[in-house]
């Protein structure tokens, strides 16, 4: 696995004297809880995050039991989204307090998946934070579509900070990439930790999934967690993106 410089650990959750936050946040295709679920969660829970931004969570049936199962376990609770969002889900600490949430449709190619963005609207400290989580397209025109769809979905969330991330089915090279790179902050290109390839988890060589981040958040650090490798092969067939940023107080 190609790796960055690496800091002992990311920076721990914590609201400073000021209202900032430093949150933590972790982007996760998890396969529709196809794989191994004890391994995944103890994945998640590892990775000690303030908000998830989660992948191809299970759409179908009982649905939303399975996704309170995985909250569960990992000492989170649902936010939004899940089957309602086309399989975009949103987990958090309790440390989040929910403003509201919105799950979006996108236009839909026939043919070709539904897809979806979960977002939501929280408040840590004195931090007010947009999250939306995504999961685009396998085919090149539609994913750049959607990905200006959300470029314009964090403009119409009205926040003055916000934070995206997902399996974007593209490499950094990639026009829809390049096209949210060029508009928000690439969090491992600001501050690379961790490990760079999130697919696939046995051989990882390419790095399809990502958190991006508005101007004014500072990001701390982004990569791949160390984690132990019989967990993270067993939990699904994408590696972890996990970030720590720091969002400012809200004037």
């Amino acid at each position: 696995m190609a790796t960055a410089p690496k800091t002992p650990s990311l920076p721990a959750s914590v609201t400073e004297p000021d209202g900032s936050a430093v949150v933590r946040v972790l982007s996760y295709n998890i396969r529709s809880m196809r794989d191994d679920r004890e391994a995944l969660a103890r994945v998640v829970r590892a990775c000690e995050p303030d908000l998830v931004l989660i992948q191809e969570a299970p759409r179908f049936f009982r649905w939303r039991k399975k996704a309170a199962w995985l909250a569960a376990h990992s000492d989170l609770v649902v936010l939004g989204g899940g089957a309602t969002a086309a399989g975009p889900l949103l987990l958090c600490s309790l440390r989040a307090t929910v403003e509201r949430t919105e799950d979006v449709l996108l236009p839909r190619t026939p043919g070709l998946h539904q897809r979806g963005f979960a977002t939501a609207v929280v408040r840590i400290g004195g931090a007010r934070l947009g999250v939306l989580s995504c999961h685009l397209s396998l085919q090149g025109e539609e994913r750049y579509a959607q990905a200006r769809l959300l470029l314009e979905q964090l403009a119409r969330m009205g926040v003055g900070h916000a934070i995206a991330g997902g399996d974007l089915n593209d490499r950094p090279e990639g026009k829809s990439f390049r096209l949210l790179a060029g508009e928000l902050q690439d969090c491992w290109a600001v501050a690379p930790w961790g490990g760079e390839f999130t697919s696939v988890p046995a051989d990882p060589h390419q790095r399809i999934d990502a958190i991006f981040a508005t101007e004014g958040v500072e990001v701390l650090g982004c990569g791949v967690p160390e984690l132990p490798r019989a967990d993270v092969v067993a939990a699904t067939d994408h590696l972890p993106v996990l970030a720590a940023v720091r969002v400012p107080a809200e004037r």
